[in-house]
C-alpha cells in the first residue's frame, strides 16, 4: 500500500517533478538536437570520440546523479508502487500466466526469435548495403574499432542509469503526485521517449514504445536488474553488434567514410541521366 502524505510533501514532489520534466525536455529539444546535428557533420574520429565521451559523462552525471538523488527521499515508495502495480488485475493475470513453464518457454522463444531476426537482418543489410533504421540514429553507429568501445560504454551506461531513473526513481516521485501507479509509470516512459527528440518524431515514438516495454518487463518480473540487462543488450545490438556484423568496423583502425544506412520511408533514388562522355 502506498504511504499517505499530507499536501505539503505532495506539493514538494509536484514542484520537483515539474522541474525535472522541464529540465529534461528543454535539454532534449534544444541542447541534444543541436549537438547531434553538429555530431552528424563530424568526419574526424577524434572529434566523434570526444563527443561520445562527453555524452557518456553527461549521461552518467545527469541521469545517474538525478536517479541517486531522487531515490533518497522517494525510496519508501519504490517497493509499494511495484507491489500495487503488480496487484492490478491485468498485471496479476499476466504474472500468473508467466509463472512456471510458460514463462520459461516465452523467454527461450524471445531469445531464439530475437537471435534469428538479428541474423536475418544482418544478412539482409549486407545484401542491401545498409541497415533499415527507425529514427535518425545512423550517425551514432561506430565507424571504426576505437568508436566501438564508446558504443559499448554508452550502452552499458544507458541500461543502468536510464532504468534506475525512468523505472525506479521518476515513477516513485510521480506516484506521489498522481496517487495512481499506472499513470506514474506511463508518464515516466513517455518522458524517456521524449528525451530522444534528436532522432526525430519517429525515434520518439519508437523509444516511447521501447520504454513502455522495459516498464512492463520491470513490473511483471519485479526485477530492475533484468530490465537493466535487457536494456544493455538492446543497445549493444544497435551500437556494437550491427556495426561489427554489417560494416565490420572492428577491422577498421581509424576513421573511414561510413556507408549510409537505408532510411525508413526514404524514397528510392531516381536514376541519373546519362552524361555525355568527354572527348579524349
Amino acid at each position: 500500500m502506498l504511504p499517505d502524505l499530507d499536501w505539503l510533501p505532495r506539493l514538494a514532489a509536484a514542484l520537483l517533478a515539474t522541474g525535472l520534466l522541464v529540465l529534461f525536455l528543454v535539454r532534449a529539444v534544444r541542447k541534444d538536437r543541436r549537438e547531434y546535428a553538429r555530431f552528424r557533420r563530424y568526419r574526424s574520429t577524434a572529434r566523434r570520440q570526444a563527443m561520445l565521451r562527453r555524452w557518456l559523462i553527461e549521461s552518467l552525471a545527469l541521469f545517474g546523479g538525478t536517479a541517486a538523488l531522487v531515490l533518497v527521499p522517494v525510496q519508501p515508495f519504490v517497493a509499494p508502487l511495484l507491489a500495487e502495480t503488480q496487484a492490478l488485475p491485468p498485471v496479476a493475470w499476466l504474472r500468473d500466466a508467466l509463472t512456471g513453464g510458460l514463462g520459461a518457454g516465452l523467454l527461450i522463444g524471445a531469445v531464439v526469435g530475437g537471435t534469428l531476426l538479428t541474423v536475418i537482418g544482418v544478412r539482409s543489410a549486407r545484401a542491401e548495403g545498409g541497415v533499415v533504421m527507425v529514427g535518425d540514429i545512423a550517425s551514432l553507429l561506430p565507424r571504426n574499432r576505437p568508436e566501438l568501445g564508446w558504443g559499448a560504454a554508452l550502452s552499458v551506461n544507458a541500461g543502468i542509469v536510464e532504468e534506475a531513473l525512468f523505472r525506479l526513481a521518476l515513477p516513485a516521485l510521480l506516484v506521489i503526485v498522481t496517487g495512481e501507479p499506472i499513470s506514474a509509470f506511463v508518464l515516466a516512459a513517455l518522458v524517456f521517449g521524449a528525451l530522444h527528440a534528436y532522432q526525430g518524431w519517429l525515434g520518439v515514438v519508437a523509444t516511447s514504445v521501447v520504454g513502455l516495454l522495459f516498464t512492463t518487463l520491470y513490473v511483471v518480473s519485479g526485477s530492475i536488474l533484468l530490465a537493466m540487462l535487457v536494456h544493455i543488450l538492446f543497445d549493444l545490438r544497435t551500437l556494437v553488434v550491427i556495426p561489427m556484423a554489417v560494416y565490420r568496423v572492428h577491422e577498421v583502425p581509424g576513421s573511414v567514410r561510413f556507408p549510409r544506412p537505408l532510411a525508413l520511408a526514404t524514397p528510392p533514388a531516381q536514376p541519373e541521366a546519362a552524361q555525355p562522355e568527354a572527348d579524349a
